[in-house]
């Protein structure tokens, strides 16, 4: 079999490498326990390049102005925007319009999805919880009502939820089942209120108090959720990659020029193996991603569903991205902790990362679960 990237896979990686080559992680204030968030929004700039690159459109089809692609086509430009800590609702108003052509009604999708694509609307998830795969533990409730239907409850932790025009909300029917509702920013019944993440970005915290949206805004397609939460969860492995790849090779500069008793740090032994396990924790990163995002993109079947793929790649994300940066943190010794230096950034994201994909623990389970069901012959 050909696991090689296709052309066109290649071509989005190398024009996010063009767009983001100029991007300074270090380019906003430091997370402050008293000043707030480190700024008011995302770059508006940077989105816009990217909307001129055509990298906002790449999920969706030409009929919406877009290429076509895959999800691995997405991982490729999302491993290069965590390289430079890049500020922009990539992946969740990617993952937002993708999830939306595929399973809502044309009625919603005409004109939202090409103005999505060329960066016009932002789009947004209020997927604070991406492990759990029952329906009843999603946050908001939704009932229809006629020719509407009512959202009642709170979901924390919603990304760019002051920036988006409209957050994509996944609510359960208490009857066992999920739905998708596209609800506008500041939509009458709703009300956000400022959290701050740990990257020292804000968050919002989305309530919805009986609030009342028209039919055609909410999506009630089987499986919509399921797809769309595993896409988000493999976008954030692929981003805990690239932070983890630029961590690693700044760790690397950094001891290769050091010295200590007259010879670089890494001519040392115990720097040397340390930075070896974690290339070795990369590339197990790496792997477990690709074979994530084809099963989503491509819809292969498999030994096991494609949550089986997705629960192996977060197992490893969560757990390899920690790891990096507390090595690297190790071997920059105080000067890792300097806030004049980039990698204080990189540690406060990928801890962001490591809390958004979940603990291991738990995607260990659910892949015991998964194995359990579907028992593995020969």
């Amino acid at each position: 079999m050909d696991f090689t990237f296709t052309e066109e896979q290649e071509a989005a990686a190398e024009a996010a490498r063009g767009v983001f080559a100029d991007v300074a992680p270090d380019s906003v204030p430091s997370p402050s326990l008293t000043r707030g968030a480190v700024a008011e929004g995302f770059d508006r700039e940077l989105w816009a390049r990217l909307a001129e690159a055509d990298l906002l459109s790449l999920l969706l089809d030409e009929a919406h102005g877009g290429a076509g692609l895959d999800a691995v086509a997405l991982c490729g430009v999302l491993r290069e925007s965590a390289k430079v800590l890049a500020r922009v609702p990539l992946l969740e108003s990617c993952a937002a319009a993708a999830a939306l052509q595929a399973h809502a009604e044309p009625e919603l999708t005409s004109g939202l999805l090409i103005g999505t694509g060329r960066g016009e609307v932002v789009l947004t998830v209020a997927a604070h919880s991406r492990t759990g795969h029952d329906p009843a533990e999603l946050a908001v409730t939704a009932r229809p009502d006629g020719q509407e239907w009512v959202l009642d409850g709170v979901q924390t932790a919603v990304p760019w939820a002051f920036d988006a025009d409209h957050v994509l909300v996944p609510a359960h029917t208490g009857s066992g089942r999920s739905v998708l509702a596209l609800v506008p920013h500041g939509h009458p019944g709703t009300t956000l209120a400022e959290q701050i993440s740990t990257t020292g970005e804000r968050l919002g915290e989305l309530r919805l108090d009986s609030a009342r949206l028209p039919r055609r805004c909410v999506v009630t397609a089987d499986g919509a959720w399921d797809w769309l939460r595993e896409l988000l969860a493999t976008g954030t492995c692929a981003l805990a990659l690239g932070l983890g790849e630029r961590v690693l090779r700044m760790t690397a500069d950094y001891t290769g020029t050091r010295e200590q008793f007259g010879h670089p740090l890494a001519t040392f032994q115990a720097v040397a193996v340390q930075a070896a396990d974690r290339y070795i924790d990369l590339r197990a990163m790496e792997v477990t991603l690709w074979q994530a995002a084809w099963r989503l993109g491509s819809g292969t079947p498999g030994a096991l569903p494609v949550s089986g793929d997705v629960a192996v790649a977060k197992i490893w994300a969560s757990e390899g991205v920690r790891r990096v940066v507390q090595t690297a943190q190790h071997l920059h010794g105080g000067f890792g902790a300097d806030v004049d230096y980039p990698l204080h950034r990189y540690h406060a994201w990928a801890k962001h990362l490591e809390l958004s994909l979940g603990p291991a623990a738990a995607h260990e389970d659910a892949l015991g679960d998964l194995l359990a069901a579907h028992p593995l012959s020969g």
